[in-house]
């Protein structure tokens, strides 16, 4: 039996986590995380998408990803491909590298958008990596923050950040508060 096939939906954007196979590390250094952002670019320019937000945390990527000309099915599976083929000849391993294709959630609403991006920022904080999510390097965090930061061209910061009139301080303190109960996000995205 076939699987079934993905919705699309290209006003919209996704909340998209690959995971790696058996919840295996997909990142081992940080040459890892480089080349994964990367392979971000190198699609990019063969499949136009942008990027809300993303954090790439040592076994499992977030993406807040929109894909108005292609189907997120090619992005990703573009994305994933490339990837498993850079870790495998890597660390000279054979099979796969992520558990599944990816899991997506469509985003329809501007809370969703919103507790999506906080989520995705939060990741390291609630997985104890770091203290403050600002010290996070691995996510588009610093990109909010600091205006200063050179954009990859996959990245849209203005999405998240005309919720907030533009304020990149706003935004910091929306995702710096705690989430709403998991239950009331879990219904709203």
């Amino acid at each position: 039996m076939g699987r079934k096939r993905r919705v699309w939906e290209p006003d919209f954007f996704y909340h998209i986590v690959c995971r790696g196979n058996r919840r295996d590390p997909l990142f081992i250094e940080r040459g890892d995380f480089i080349s994964f952002l990367y392979i971000l670019e190198q699609v990019h320019e063969k499949l136009p998408f942008e990027l809300a937000a993303y954090c790439l945390m040592t076994n499992h990527v977030h993406l807040q990803l929109r894909s108005i000309d292609q189907p997120i099915s090619k992005v990703m599976a573009f994305t994933n491909k490339r990837y498993a083929d850079y870790f495998n000849y890597k660390y000279k391993l054979t099979g796969h590298v992520f558990e599944k294709r990816y899991f997506d959630k469509v985003l329809k609403t501007d809370e969703g958008m919103l507790e999506v991006s906080r989520y995705i920022h939060q990741n390291p904080l609630k997985a104890n990596i770091v203290d403050r999510i600002e010290d996070y390097h691995w996510s588009s965090l610093p990109y909010f923050l600091n205006e200063q930061n050179v954009l990859p061209p996959f990245m849209n910061t203005g999405v998240l950040l005309d919720y907030f009139s533009g304020s990149r301080e706003k935004y910091r303190n929306w995702c710096l508060s705690p989430p709403e109960d998991s239950r009331k996000m879990s219904n709203k995205i």
